[in-house]
C-alpha cells in the first residue's frame, strides 16, 4: 500500500478524502501524525495555497503529498469569503464564527441573491520538487439560507442549500455528499490521473 501525506489539519477533510481515495489502495494520512506544522498560506488563489501546502507536506515527509484549498464563494459579496473561508470570522474562527458571520453579513440580502458556490482545488505532488503537479478544481453550486439546517459535515455545510437535493449539505448523508460535492467533482478527476501516474512509476521501477 502507498503511503500519501495529506496536506491539512482539517479533520473533516482527512475523513472525505481518505474514504474517497480508499479504492486506489492508498494510505492516507494527515500530516499532524509527522507532526508537519501548518505553512502560511500566501497564496492569493486556491491553486496556489494548495501548492504552498502540497509542496511543505512533501517536503518535511519525504513522501508524495495531496492537499485540498477549498472554500465558498457567495456571489452577492464579490466571491467572498473565498480562500479566507476558514478564517472569516477571525484568526480564532470556528465552524459557528464563520456561519453567525456570513449570515449577518447576508441578513439584507434576499434568498433569490444568494447564490454560492463551493470550490475545491486539489494537488498532488510526487516530491516537494515536483515540476508538473497534478491541479484539479471542482465546483458545487447552491445558496445561502437564513438559519441553519442539519447536523452532518463541517463548515458553512448548515448553510449551504443545494437546490437539486432540496435540502442543506449538512442535511445530506455522507454517501451521497461524497458523490456530489465540489471535492468529490475535483477527485473524479484526480483519481484517473494519480492512477496513470502511478501506474507509470510502477513500470518504471519494475
Amino acid at each position: 500500500m502507498i503511503q500519501f501525506v495529506l496536506a491539512t489539519g482539517n479533520i473533516g477533510k482527512v475523513k472525505e478524502l481518505a474514504s474517497m481515495l480508499a479504492p486506489l489502495n492508498i494510505d492516507i494520512v494527515p500530516q499532524s501524525e509527522f507532526k508537519v506544522p501548518e505553512v502560511p498560506e500566501t497564496g492569493t488563489t486556491f491553486i496556489e495555497n494548495a501548492i504552498i501546502k502540497a509542496r511543505h507536506a512533501a517536503q518535511l515527509t519525504g513522501l508524495p503529498a495531496i492537499a485540498d484549498d477549498s472554500g465558498l464563494e457567495v456571489m452577492a459579496l464579490g466571491g467572498a469569503p473565498g480562500i479566507y473561508s476558514a478564517r472569516y470570522s477571525g484568526d480564532n474562527a470556528t465552524d459557528q464564527s464563520n456561519i453567525d458571520k456570513l449570515l449577518v453579513t447576508l441578513k439584507d440580502v434576499p434568498l433569490a441573491q444568494r447564490q454560492a458556490r463551493f470550490v475545491c482545488v486539489l494537488v498532488y505532488m510526487a516530491s516537494a520538487d515536483d515540476p508538473t503537479p497534478i491541479i484539479c478544481q471542482g465546483f458545487w453550486n447552491g445558496h445561502i439560507t437564513q438559519d441553519q439546517q442539519g447536523l452532518s459535515g463541517f463548515g458553512y455545510d448548515p448553510i449551504f442549500y443545494v437546490d437539486d437535493q432540496k435540502c442543506t449539505s449538512a442535511q445530506l448523508s455522507k454517501a451521497v455528499k461524497n458523490t456530489i460535492s465540489h471535492r468529490a467533482q475535483a477527485l473524479l478527476q484526480l483519481l484517473p490521473q494519480l492512477t496513470a501516474q502511478l501506474n507509470q512509476s510502477e513500470q518504471s521501477n519494475g
